[in-house]
């Protein structure tokens, strides 16, 4: 061991641990919300991390009749699936599920500009 190993203290990474939570984009305790923009003023909103036993194309219907928009639920082969709305519907979409019991305010990411 050299002295210059003794004086340099260990690089310390202040991201690590962050990094660590949030490393995989589909993480098991949260529902992630986002949304994605396309050409324009068009934008889609996505639904991800909600647990398998819910019927997705069940709260699909729901959130369709509630927001007057269309969507459609996509088959990921990393993060499952995915529920796609059309349009911005990040706040509806975050106050419909905790109203009606699918998720906890805690348990909900809403990503975005």
């Amino acid at each position: 061991m050299s002295d210059l190993d003794l004086l340099v203290p260990n690089a310390f990474d202040p991201f690590a641990e962050e990094n660590a939570d949030n490393s995989g984009a589909g993480t098991k305790d949260y529902v992630h919300i986002r949304i994605q923009q396309r050409n324009g003023r068009k934008s889609l909103t996505t639904v991800q991390g909600l647990k398998k036993e819910f019927s997705y194309n069940k709260i699909l219907k729901d959130l369709k009749k509630e927001f007057c928009c269309n969507g459609t639920v996509v088959q990921d082969p990393e993060l499952g699936q995915v529920i796609q709305l059309q349009g911005d519907q990040r706040k509806n979409v975050s106050t419909f599920l905790v109203q009606v019991g699918i998720v906890k305010k805690e348990h909900i990411k809403i990503h975005g500009f």
